[in-house]
């Protein structure tokens, strides 16, 4: 009997999934809180005591292996020429990778700017800028400026292929820690992200995690290699893809709502429908995540209120709930836990908000231009009209008396007819948290992990 165990150290909660190979299912789960600012081995033991208990025997495990989002995750600073090209590309990459993106920098950048990478603790910049043979004095300049800089994090340069040598030569003789990529953008709204995102893996498990004292773990388990994020982005595009026989779900979409973001991945090549509507602007990868870090249920709290009208604030004032009081009251606790009937409808609120104004941002939208030959359309994003599946994860969503009435804020609706949300989805919950640990497993059992994903996550 082969026994596999997964580990998710999360910046609240170290998570644990062991999982019978044999059986082809998940044998427990177990959590502890991460002790990441004194010893994370002590949350991984804690964890594993508890799972032990729940098996109800000290089981040998035949491989151990981990992702993570401890101590803030992976933050990244994308830097590109022009913002809705090549620094849209990078930031494409950054999320692609796994990582929180901090800092968004476009065209010659200041010593302000590049301060600001140093202020916010940025663990690996992302240098991009220009289509192969177009503009690299951009990337020259921004280089010269990192060199002159005290930035001590990896530079990982994806830019026009004619500014390597000059790069090379710039960062050499500053002694900065950097790697070369293909570009991002190789040519006009081109997209290119595979190279620099393995590479970005290749930092975060050789750097990063040693750099967060997650790296004393290795003693005990295999090797922390994955960021949480891309852990959880692999398990989406297996479900959605499947794995030789095992088939897929097809076109889906997942919402992770969190305390301090709200994550959104969709997994469809998302071309046009309908035959009046051209695609615009630059490519977009099947398998996407962004991340919105203004809506999360604790530490981003009041952003969730700020993306609210004043007729949905109203609207709950007239029941008897001041969500901006609640979301205050959230933010400034980020330990609260709800316990109270009223607390679970300001919770679905908030979350309903969190999911509605994400998903506005994660799909295509369209714009109408008249013609000689009638209306068309313009399409920028992806048209997620398609996605069969919505799944929920996350403590608000998972929690929820009713998951489905805030999942639905997903879905197409005529409020908002030019964005290219799921149109009638079937909803379905991540309740057992095994998205990020089907992720790890998918590297070496993906079949097995595709069959735990289709068992485990539940129709609503």
């Amino acid at each position: 009997m082969t026994y596999y165990l997964t580990v998710d150290f999360g910046s609240t909660f170290t998570k644990l999934t062991a999982i019978d190979l044999a059986k082809e299912d998940i044998i427990a789960t177990s959590k502890a809180i991460t002790t990441v600012d004194t010893d994370i081995a002590k949350g991984y033991e804690n964890a594993l005591e508890l799972l032990y208990d729940k098996i109800g025997e000290r089981i040998e495990f035949d491989n151990i292996v981990a992702c993570s989002s401890a101590a803030g995750g992976l933050k990244m600073v994308a830097m590109g020429l022009v913002e809705d090209l090549t620094t849209e590309a990078a930031k494409r990459v950054c999320l692609g990778a796994g990582a929180k993106v901090e800092l968004v920098l476009s065209h010659n950048v200041n010593k302000g700017e590049v301060q600001q990478i140093i202020d916010k603790n940025i663990d690996i910049v992302l240098l991009a800028g220009g289509a192969n043979g177009g503009n690299k004095e951009c990337v020259i300049h921004n280089a010269r400026q990192l060199a002159a800089s005290q930035v001590k994090a990896p530079i990982v340069f994806a830019g026009n292929k004619d500014a390597i040598d000059d790069i090379t030569d710039i960062l050499t003789e500053a002694k900065k820690d950097f790697y070369i990529c293909e570009n991002v953008m190789p040519r006009l709204n081109v997209l290119n992200i595979n190279s620099a995102k393995d590479q970005i893996k290749e930092i975060f498990v050789k750097n990063i995690i040693e750099a967060k004292g997650i790296k004393r773990i290795e003693r005990k388990i295999k090797q922390v290699i994955l960021p949480t994020p891309n852990a959880v982005l692999m398990a989406a595009e297996l479900l959605s893809k499947g794995f030789d026989d095992e088939s897929g779900w097809g076109d889906l979409m997942l919402v992770d709502v969190g305390g301090a973001t709200t994550d959104v991945y969709s997994m469809a090549d998302g071309f046009p429908k309908q035959a009046n509507v051209i695609l615009s602007g630059l490519e977009e990868p099947f398998a996407k995540r962004t991340v919105e870090g203004d809506l999360g249920m604790r530490y981003s709290a009041l952003g969730i209120t700020d993306a609210m009208s004043k007729a949905e604030i109203s609207h709950w004032h007239k029941q008897g709930i001041d969500l901006i009081a609640e979301a205050t009251r959230r933010k400034t606790d980020i330990e609260f836990i709800s316990e109270s009937d009223h607390d679970y409808v300001v919770d679905d609120a908030l979350a309903a908000t969190c999911i509605d104004v994400a998903f506005g941002r994660h799909v295509g939208t369209l714009k109408g231009v008249y013609t000689p030959m009638g209306i068309m359309y313009y399409q920028v994003g992806k048209d997620l009209s398609a996605a069969t599946v919505v799944i929920g994860t996350g403590g608000v969503v998972i929690s929820s008396k009713d998951p489905v009435a805030m999942l639905k804020h997903a879905a197409k609706s005529d409020l908002k007819p030019m964005e290219l949300r799921p149109i009638n989805p079937n909803y379905m919950l991540d309740k057992s948290y095994v998205l990020s640990a089907m992720g790890l497993l998918s590297l070496e059992y993906p079949e097995i992990a595709l069959k735990i994903l289709k068992k485990r996550i539940v129709m609503l």
